[in-house]
């Protein structure tokens, strides 16, 4: 269907980090239609997890438009993840690994990429978990104070992590998929 689509206009509504457009199209089968579209580039996550404790590293931390939107503390619990910043995103998961967990993890293996809302935002989240040991700690993680990230770390067995979906202490959509990609693959 790519080859079918004609975009007629591109109007810029708002510049700031990221950037919000009309976008005006349409298709061989359609009449023209305007769709508000945010792009804020793509990103990279990553599920740390030890095939001996069973464990998975996991991060909580304020998000404001989860606050916004209904969750009264505003903190949500997470994979590692951020922006690809100009990286590839196997270098990007590394880079937010460490930065947010303290863990250095030189191998990741890709999992699965995702459009994480496609309605409206461009952004390709592309997918990765890493075997972590205790002997990768290279720092104490938490983000970086000049970005403003307060990062708390969490360290549950896989099984308490999916159950956390269950309970709905876990609500974030990239986390979710990835512990069932190692539950699926047994990675813990």
């Amino acid at each position: 269907m790519g080859d079918n689509i004609t975009i007629t206009k591109t109007e810029v509504l708002h510049q700031s980090k990221y950037t919000l457009k009309n976008v005006t199209y349409e298709t061989v089968n359609s009449k023209p239609q305007t769709r508000e579209v945010y792009d804020r580039g793509d990103a990279a996550a990553v599920l740390l997890y030890n095939k001996e404790s069973k464990k998975v590293v996991l991060t909580r931390q304020l998000r404001l438009p989860t606050f916004l939107n209904g969750n009264p503390s505003g903190m949500l619990i997470e994979v590692c993840a951020g922006m690809l910043d100009n990286d590839d995103p196997a270098t990007c998961a590394r880079r937010e690994a460490e930065e947010e967990t303290g863990y250095q993890i030189d191998q990741v293996q890709h999992a699965f990429d995702t459009y994480t809302s496609p309605g409206g935002v461009t952004e390709r989240l592309y997918c990765f978990v890493a075997a972590y040991t205790p002997e990768m700690k290279v720092s104490k993680g938490g983000g970086l104070a000049e970005e403003g990230e307060e990062i708390e770390l969490l360290e549950p067995t896989l099984d308490e992590a999916l159950r956390m979906i269950e309970t709905g202490a876990i609500k974030d959509a990239k986390t979710i998929m990835l512990l069932q990609y190692a539950k699926l693959h047994n990675l813990a």
